[in-house]
């Protein structure tokens, strides 16, 4: 006789971190508000040392908590971008060079001439070490904020968050998603194809391979395409209700207004004197845009069956999110030295102990996210 026995993997206990089910399945809203807060933080600093531990953060949530469905798997596709995004910003500072001054010379490229009507611009010449670490330091920075948004769109379901946008924002949520899960599809499909390439033997690298895995793939996209199309249609998708000429004004104005009112409450907590209108403004302008929202639902006929909802631990996740993004922004109050090092003169980065503390919290979701089944180990124990 045997027992099977449900244990999940890692440190973390059962409490901590049970299997998800459809019942305590994360928010995926709360997955994108962990990873924009990692996002806001890593575009606060330009300290490759900071950003790598956004970085690895960010990538050992995912290896912890993602699933095996095809939009996971475009995590990779996303860090292979971002160094690429690196590689092309050296690339650029190399060609058409920097305005940052520098005393240590590598070497010297060929200058092209230019005419007198692009004088400021230059294609070649000198070439400095401390041009290339600035090239470095933006190109990480750029890489750490594509990175965070591949670590959202590998964790949270598109087709869940799209159930949860409010009806006045469908429309727009269904071309968001699609788009969001044009990559993730592609990724899939180009894996798919290069291993039955494999198993055939068949080479999957060279111009000759690309071209015959691209074509099944633009194939598949059209074909997929389609599908989508027929089933929206089959949903009614873009059938709207008949709402009252009054109801359709004050939406209109409740949106307008709360979207005014948000811009003039940010611009006020960004302007060093519009500290005390900018907070009040902001809160108000939410409100009236909610409102608006709430109220342009009125007009889509579409129902929602068993939507999710925003648990414990889905606020935890994003939380701890936010909680990274604002100890981040306020890292830049005490440490700008820190969080910003200086390329003139070149001086290699230090990892300030406080801003990379206020980093840890994006664990979190590894720690109280329900695991995923598949990643959930199962074994039979003997027993008496």
């Amino acid at each position: 006789m045997t027992r099977v026995t449900s244990v999940t993997p890692g440190p973390p206990g059962r409490l901590l971190a049970p299997v998800a089910d459809r019942g305590n399945a994360l928010h995926p809203g709360a997955w994108w508000l962990w990873a924009l807060g990692l996002a806001v933080a890593a575009s606060r600093t330009t300290n490759p040392l900071l950003l790598g531990l956004i970085v690895a953060v960010a990538g050992y949530v995912v290896a912890a908590r993602r699933t095996d469905a095809p939009w996971a798997r475009s995590y990779g596709a996303f860090v292979k971008l971002g160094l690429f995004v690196v590689a092309l910003r050296i690339v650029f500072s190399l060609v058409l060079g920097s305005p940052i001054p520098g005393e240590h010379e590598l070497f010297t490229l060929p200058e092209l001439p230019l005419p007198d009507w692009a004088q400021g611009i230059r294609v070649g010449g000198r070439v400095t070490a401390e041009q290339l670490v600035f090239a470095l330091y933006d190109g990480l920075k750029l890489a750490a904020l594509l990175i965070c948004v591949g670590a959202a769109n590998a964790l949270a379901n598109p087709a869940r968050l799209l159930k949860s946008l409010p009806g006045a924002l469908y429309e727009a949520g269904v071309a968001v998603v699609v788009a969001m899960t044009f990559a993730p599809n592609l990724v899939a499909d180009v894996v798919r194809l290069r291993t039955a390439r494999r198993l055939r033997g068949r080479p999957t690298g060279g111009v000759r391979a690309v071209l015959q895995i691209g074509l099944p793939v633009l194939e598949g996209a059209l074909e997929r395409s389609v599908a989508v199309a027929a089933s929206m249609d089959a949903r009614g998708y873009g059938r709207t209700a008949q709402v009252p000429p009054g109801v359709r004004r004050t939406t209109n104005v409740l949106t307008l207004g709360g979207l005014l009112g948000v811009c003039a409450g940010s611009y006020g907590l960004l302007a060093a004197q519009g500290a005390g209108y900018g907070l009040p403004l902001l809160a108000v302008g939410l409100a009236a845009a909610v409102a608006g929202l709430r109220l342009g639902g009125r007009r889509t006929l579409r129902t929602r069956y068993r939507p999710d909802r925003f648990g414990p631990r889905s606020w935890l996740v994003a939380a701890s999110g936010i909680a990274v993004a604002a100890l981040m922004i306020h890292a830049n109050s005490y440490a700008p030295d820190a969080l910003h090092p200086g390329v003139v003169p070149l001086i290699a980065p230090e990892l300030p102990l406080w801003p990379a503390l206020s980093v840890l919290p994006g664990l979190l979701p590894a720690v109280i996210a329900p695991v995923p089944p598949a990643r959930a180990a199962v074994r039979e124990e003997p027993s008496a």
